[in-house]
């Protein structure tokens, strides 16, 4: 087994995506759940541009890590100082970090034409800086910029920059497509010369603006490279970079040979994709393979019956080794299988009467505007509902929404709602940003001191979709809302000519289901 070193470039690369910013209490949480899952490398970010980054690296000593090594990132010093000088390097030291990775211009056309400098003085800027920070006992990562594009121009020059940070010290030398625009082939054939060249490892470092970041580290390793930097879900500037979950995986179970992360971590990473999605507050991307919603989702009847005989008729790997689940969707595609699937999950026999009767449901939801392929929790609950199994925790009794604006535009949205508990009546008021924030509070207000555990459910997404659009004003709306507990994502859908009852049937919905989950849990 050939062990492929993973470098993890989040709070640095991976901040430069638009909306995207960590804190200083984020960059500490992601580290350590990056060396609990067995990252071999994480970069804590460039100490000399931001007062956080500083402070990151004074506060990372805290930490208990077992493995993982942390770098500190920066640049070869600037062109006509001297390395004592550099501010950049400086810093670079002033971090404390044992690692420090420097990336240095080592294509021609960067050097002449971006910097300014000669080609001499740019190999002069690599030698001085490596051997500086290795004078001053560092281990010294260096990530060639621009490498692939600048072979393609001018090779013995590229290849002398590398060859020039290794005789000064770098342990490690990364190819760097920093612009994205390489082919799979192209990064095998050049990765090889690279190697063939140098006396110390390689290591890929690839964006993702033609979508082959992931391919394209795959070939690199495929060609010798032992590391590979990359993000946590592909974040990044542009087009994002290669996303390490997906590298992995696919190094992992794809191929063989390879070892990765630490024994059982692989198990962990759709927990982590996810833990990171929220900890930038991003919705999941439904389709990301191996750790996305979507990765493990099937629809056509066809599908489910194949999978139901065995799973790997249409799945490439057990979800469960990356932590994910299978997931069966129900729609007017759906036949006798998918509800079978489904129901199945509550302990179902598998009656065809019960089951045509659930389709038969479904089938005039959906005529209705109704889809369940994004509410799985409102089709949970239609199933309990079907079996006699379902017992409602409350019962809605009434709700109003009154929306004021004064004379000065400001807007006033208050929500009462009257629900029953058992015998009581519960009747509350609510102020909230909006009608359903609105209702979703007063909702709260009526059930906490039943269910306390209601604390931890979240509304993170709210869609709405108009079903006839002929109607204009009077077309009904479909309403999905996503939800989220400690442990799980759901769905739920309302649907109906007026949005607020719309949402309101959706927001029932996910209370419900977060109720029913518990009584299960417990």
């Amino acid at each position: 087994m050939r062990r492929i070193e993973l470098y993890d470039t989040t709070l640095r690369d991976g901040s430069q995506s638009e909306g995207i910013s960590f804190s200083l209490h984020d960059k500490l949480q992601l580290t350590a759940r990056l060396d609990s899952l067995g990252f071999d490398y994480v970069e804590g970010g460039y100490p000399a541009s931001n007062e956080k980054d500083a402070q990151y690296f004074q506060r990372v000593g805290e930490l208990d890590l077992k493995r993982i090594a942390v770098c500190a990132f920066g640049m070869t010093r600037r062109k006509g100082l001297k390395v004592e000088a550099d501010p950049g390097l400086k810093a670079l030291l002033e971090s404390q970090a044992g690692t420090i990775t420097i990336v240095g211009k080592s294509s021609a056309f960067q050097v002449t034409e971006v910097i300014h400098a000669t080609l001499d003085e740019n190999l002069l800027m690599i030698a001085e800086s490596v051997r500086h920070l290795r004078q001053a006992g560092r281990e010294v990562i260096y990530d060639a910029e621009h490498f692939f594009d600048g072979y393609k121009a001018d090779p013995d020059y590229t290849l002398k920059t590398l060859c020039t940070a290794a005789e000064a010290g770098a342990r490690l030398i990364v190819l760097c497509d920093t612009n994205g625009g390489a082919m799979p082939e192209e990064i095998y054939e050049i990765t090889k010369a690279a190697i063939s060249a140098l006396p110390v490892p390689v290591g890929i470092h690839a964006h993702n603006d033609c979508e082959l970041a992931v391919a394209n580290s795959l070939a690199s390793v495929e060609a010798g490279a032992v590391h590979v930097q990359g993000t946590m879900n592909g974040f990044g500037e542009r087009c994002g970079n290669a996303d390490l979950i997906s590298v992995a995986a696919n190094l992992s179970v794809k191929k063989k040979g390879y070892e990765v992360l630490a024994p059982g971590g692989l198990r962990h990473l759709t927990e982590l994709s996810r833990f990171v999605y929220e900890m930038v507050n991003m919705n999941f991307r439904a389709n990301q393979p191996f750790v996305g919603k979507s990765a493990f989702a099937h629809k056509g009847g066809m599908h489910v019956s194949g999978i139901a005989r065995n799973t790997m008729s249409y799945e490439h790997i057990d979800p469960e080794v990356v932590g994910n689940e299978r997931r069966i969707l129900i729609s007017e595609l759906s036949g006798r299988s998918n509800i079978a699937a489904l129901a199945a999950r509550h302990r179902i026999a598998p009656d065809p009467k019960l089951m045509d009767q659930i389709l038969a449901k479904v089938v005039s939801m959906e005529g209705a505007g109704y889809q369940f392929e994004a509410a799985d929790a409102s089709f949970d609950l239609l199933v309990r509902r079907s079996m006699g199994t379902f017992r409602p925790h409350f019962e809605r009794l009434s709700f109003h929404v009154n929306v004021e604006v004064d004379g000065d535009g400001n807007i006033r949205t208050e929500a009462t709602v009257k629900i029953r508990v058992g015998e009581s009546v519960r009747h509350e008021v609510a102020e909230g940003d909006g009608p359903v924030n609105a209702l979703d509070a007063a909702m709260r207000k009526a059930l906490y001191g039943s269910f306390p555990n209601l604390s931890k459910l979240h509304l993170v997404d709210y869609k709405v979709r108009v079903i006839n659009s002929e109607a204009a004003t009077a077309a009904g709306v479909r309403v999905v809302i996503e939800s989220q507990d400690e442990n799980d994502v759901w769905g739920t859908v309302g649907v109906s000519e007026n949005i607020i009852e719309a949402s309101w049937i959706a927001l029932v919905d996910s209370f419900e289901y977060k109720l029913c989950k518990d009584d299960e849990g417990r």
